[in-house]
């Protein structure tokens, strides 16, 4: 059975949670529970504690999400370290996953902000300037204090993630006060509409506060489902969990039975929004995107290859480039990811040739294959040989740029026939593009086999594997449904005759 996943929306959904429980305003400990489509899936717990001059707020949430039939459970304990007038000195993020661990400590001085990261128990440092105007929780706090509740009040902020290593563009909108019910309980609250915006994507958090400036109640719409943040007594925070399948709700119908795709050209599918937003896709060589009267029509094309360029890339294109470089989650200057691809591109006369290698290298190097893995970077996958799409993803990309092919990760939907007890559907995924020549081809490290990347695949969001880089799935995975397909069959060429004639 073809696996599909939704790692990388679990990293941007935990990255939401924290951003809304920064309007939280307490000294003492508050619990919230978290729910989704209305069934609790987990809880959140913040502390705001003043001692020695410093105040340290601790957020610590927890999730449980169904994918596949299995339970993952993600776990994250944030902490901010700040002056009692809101300047931040440093912060602890710790996130566990299906008990994987992955933690930051950052410090905050002279203007730049370093943070160290374990990546299988090895530390990994990075230092860059602290964004302008970037503010932790209680300098949040503090502003929110200053502007105060009054209708039609509104102002901006940066609200920095430790996780994405930048600060947030938040604008937030005072609104009028309105009766809110809490699980029964009816309250005049005031609402704040808060819109954080990531690389052109905007999320839409309306909380409901009261006149300490603490949040009871937090919506936001994602997904093409709701989140809430509840305020509550810790003995409902902290009880049983329900179970919301992620990948059930989130698969999208086919209008018709896909079959053969290898003999298909091109398909192109006509998408229509399900909620008010608009949708956003990339476009790239292998995909295109139309409006239409009912949305947008995206025509994905498998192109061919170009034979004979050498590699590694030494050309000037700026994205090439930029996609040879080693990031958080594509470790290729790790020992191990380097040993691994120089193994998969052994005698390979060209980089058409070395990137299928490492596609069926990582395809057949991660042997337990499984949606446990919360998510994992290269150089985590290269040590367990452990996951899903995702892991195949950011192993096959990082082992690329290893040996000199730019590569990013797409994250997206495929098509498949069968997935859990649904019929002809397209489910989460992620797969590789690499630089070839001029242009972006596509791999598929879960379906080597099955001939890799085709026109099965609608890519939705593409970068280097960091949360940022995927922010507009909230706004694209599960807001729409595919009303029509065309399919254009491949031509026949005297190349393809050939390789017909000798048996390819």
């Amino acid at each position: 059975m073809k696996r599909l996943n939704l790692n990388r929306f679990l990293k941007v959904l935990t990255v939401c949670l924290f951003v809304m429980m920064a309007s939280v305003s307490v000294a003492e400990t508050d619990y919230m529970a978290i729910l989704l489509q209305g069934k609790k899936i987990g809880h959140a717990v913040h502390i705001r504690t003043v001692e020695n001059d410093k105040v340290v707020t601790a957020e610590c949430v927890s999730m449980t999400l169904g994918r596949g039939g299995q339970a993952v459970t993600i776990t994250s304990q944030e902490t901010h370290i700040e002056t009692p007038d809101g300047k931040p000195l440093g912060f602890e993020m710790t996130m566990t996953t299906s008990g994987t661990e992955q933690k930051t400590i950052g410090t905050v001085a002279n203007g730049k902000v370093t943070t160290t990261r374990q990546v299988m128990g090895q530390p990994q440092e990075r230092t860059i300037d602290w964004p302008q105007g970037a503010l932790l929780n209680e300098g949040l706090r503090l502003l929110q204090e200053k502007r105060g509740l009054k209708a039609g009040t509104s102002y901006t902020a940066s609200v920095f993630r430790p996780d994405m290593m930048m600060g947030i563009p938040a604008e937030v909108q005072v609104g009028e006060m309105k009766e809110i019910d809490l699980f029964g309980r009816p309250l005049n609250l005031t609402e704040v509409v808060t819109i954080m915006t990531v690389k052109d994507q905007s999320i839409v958090a309306t909380s409901y506060v009261d006149k300490k400036f603490k949040a009871l109640k937090t919506l936001v719409p994602m997904i093409g489902m709701e989140l809430e943040m509840v305020a509550c007594e810790k003995s409902f925070a902290m009880s049983d969990v329900d179970t919301v399948d992620f990948l059930e709700k989130l698969s999208i119908a086919s209008p018709v039975r896909l079959t053969n795709l290898h003999t298909i050209e091109s398909v192109s599918y006509t998408l229509k929004p399900t909620t008010d937003k608009k949708l956003k896709l990339p476009v790239s060589p292998c995909q295109s995107v139309e409006p239409s009267e009912a949305g947008i029509v995206v025509t994905v094309t498998d192109f061919a290859a170009a034979k004979n360029v050498p590699f590694p890339y030494t050309g000037d294109d700026p994205n090439a480039a930029a996609a040879l470089k080693a990031t958080d989650y594509l470790q290729c200057d790790n020992e191990k990811v380097i040993e691994l691809a120089k193994q998969a591109v052994k005698e390979a006369p060209d980089t058409a040739a070395a990137a299928r290698q490492i596609e069926a290298f990582a395809d057949g190097y991660i042997i337990q294959k499984d949606l446990s893995v919360g998510y994992a970077s290269a150089a985590e996958v290269a040590e367990t040989r452990q996951g899903d799409c995702s892991e195949h993803a950011v192993l096959a990309a990082a082992m690329c740029r290893a040996v000199g092919i730019p590569a990013r990760v797409v994250c997206g939907v495929v098509y498949t026939d069968s997935f859990l007890s649904k019929q002809s559907i397209f489910g989460g995924h992620m797969w590789v593009e690499v630089y070839i020549g001029d242009t972006w081809i596509g791999l598929d490290a879960t379906r080597s086999e099955q001939g890799g990347f085709g026109p099965g695949h609608i890519a939705l969001a593409r970068g280097n594997g960091e949360p940022t880089d995927f922010f507009g799935l909230v706004n694209t995975l599960g807001c729409f449904e595919i009303e029509k397909i065309t399919l254009i069959e491949k031509k026949e060429t005297p190349e393809t005759e050939t390789e017909k004639q000798n048996g390819e």
